[in-house]
């Protein structure tokens, strides 16, 4: 049996993929590819947890909201409004998932950190809906179509890497309306 023995030319050689592979823009890397796709589905699961689950719609909200659908790169916003008492958001700019839209899948989660009850945004989900009487907190109109609105709070920095954040920027102040 051989056994490899690294010489002073193999260390560098080898090392230096990489040395190389932590500069750059590490949004393309498979560190944030994973994290792309473990988070959302990590605060897909909160939403089966009750604790963790709103059931009011949270006010003070800021007057927009990053957004994203799940599995897609392409970040938009959504308007945030209060309409008699209820939350309703408006889907800003193209990717609304219209197409996709029955009456059982698609729908969006709000993002709460549970540390600073900031909201951090919202993930769009094409996926089965949460079962009919579930709490929802409002709703999220776009492409002429409407989808329920739901709520979790999430350990923020568990779920979204800094260095690939989930929702892109944080979230603004919250707004003095309501």
């Amino acid at each position: 049996m051989r056994r490899f023995r690294a010489t002073p030319f193999c260390v560098p050689f080898f090392g230096l993929p990489l040395f190389l592979s932590c500069g750059g823009d590490r949004t393309r890397s498979p560190t944030c590819g994973m994290a792309q796709l473990i988070g959302p589905s990590l605060i897909q699961d909160r939403l089966r947890h009750l604790p963790f689950v709103l059931t009011d719609a949270p006010r003070g909200l800021p007057g927009t909201l990053p957004v994203r659908v799940v599995g897609v790169t392409q970040q938009s916003a959504v308007a945030v409004s209060y309409t008699k008492g209820a939350l309703t958001m408006e889907f800003q700019g193209a990717g609304f998932p219209a197409t996709s839209i029955s009456d059982s899948t698609a729908y969006a989660i709000l993002v709460v950190d549970d540390s600073t009850q900031r909201a951090q945004g919202l993930l769009i989900y094409e996926s089965r809906r949460p079962p009919e009487g579930y709490p929802s907190i409002g709703a999220l109109t776009g492409a002429d179509r409407t989808i329920p609105l739901y709520g979790v709070r999430v350990d923020w920095p568990n779920v979204s890497n800094p260095k690939c954040p989930l929702l892109g920027a944080p979230a603004g102040p919250p707004s003095s309306a309501l």
